[in-house]
């Protein structure tokens, strides 16, 4: 474990004004596009149309949420950091019937926290043949309102470090106590934004980003140290993330010579991959899974 820390040093400090400028707009990946102008809507403004887009959802597990995974899988809560003092515990599945050790995915939540529905999709990955660790940075708390879950982010936002150390914990679990072969990191909404910055962590070190409908970092000097490749899933109708930033992006990396896929889908609007939200897109939601399991299967298994 140490020398993989202190193979990280140069990434970390060539990363960490990346990582303080990226996660700035995270507050803004649910429901604001990239950083205002004088004509559009301040941070504070941005959570609360955020709560606005949420308000009639319900982040409970939905009979489409709960689809079974291709293989059997063990879970079970594990404790896989300790951040400011205090132990945390996140959710971990793999494969029932396993022996050698297998890539591994750091899963991050949306705004609502690690709920069920995190969990159900942490366990149809597992069930692509991963160790799948969805991690925890609401200390444990889970919300189902809007404006508990913007209090919660909202506390993540006011001090980054917590969460980045969380993370970078998270993948050291993956690599030294999973004896994962290679690990790669997805999200949605908040969890997308975090998706990208761990990429930012880890520039040399994570195998694969998958962003979902996450605030993008768009500046071509912070993204260059990405090694990894990446696919991003947006929706074309998401007024936080605008489809221009999402284009800026793409030109971004394909300029600095990355290796990411990006694909939108037209017609869904944010947040359409999750079951319990109110704008569920399921024909979207099951393209997307589709193309995430062949780029995980290619980045992590060489298939």
């Amino acid at each position: 474990m140490v020398r993989r820390l202190l193979s990280r040093l140069r990434p970390w400090f060539a990363s960490l004004f990346a990582i303080t400028v990226g996660l700035v707009f995270v507050l803004q990946s649910c429901a604001g596009p990239d950083a205002p102008s004088a004509n559009e809507p301040s941070g504070d403004e941005f959570t609360e149309r955020m709560a606005q887009e949420h308000q009639d959802d319900e982040p409970i597990a939905t009979d489409a949420a709960l689809q079974a995974p291709a293989v059997e899988v063990t879970s079970q809560t594990v404790e896989y950091a300790t951040v400011e003092g205090q132990p945390v515990t996140g959710f971990f599945s793999q494969p029932a019937e396993t022996e050698a050790p297998l890539p591994g995915i750091i899963a991050i939540h949306e705004w609502w926290g690690l709920n069920d529905n995190i969990k159900a999709m942490t366990e149809r990955l597992a069930g692509e043949g991963y160790s799948v660790l969805a991690v925890d940075l609401y200390g444990g708390q889970v919300v189902d309102q809007p404006d508990q879950a913007r209090q919660l982010m909202q506390g993540v936002m006011q001090n980054l470090q917590p969460a980045e150390d969380n993370l970078l914990q998270a993948y050291d679990y993956l690599v030294n106590e999973q004896q994962a072969s290679a690990v790669g990191s997805i999200g949605w909404c908040f969890g997308g934004a975090w998706s990208l910055n761990t990429g930012l962590l880890l520039p040399q070190d994570l195998d694969a980003v998958v962003i979902y409908y996450g605030q993008l970092e768009t500046d071509p000097a912070i993204l260059a140290p990405l090694e990894m490749p990446i696919a991003g899933f947006f929706g074309g109708q998401d007024q936080g993330i605008p489809i221009a930033m999402v284009e800026t992006f793409e030109a971004a990396l394909t300029e600095l010579g990355k290796s990411a896929e990006i694909h939108i889908y037209e017609e869904a609007d944010h947040a359409f991959a999750n079951p319990s939200g109110t704008r569920y897109n399921p024909e979207a939601a099951a393209d997307a899974w589709e193309k995430t399991t062949a780029f995980f299967a290619e980045a992590l298994r060489d298939e």
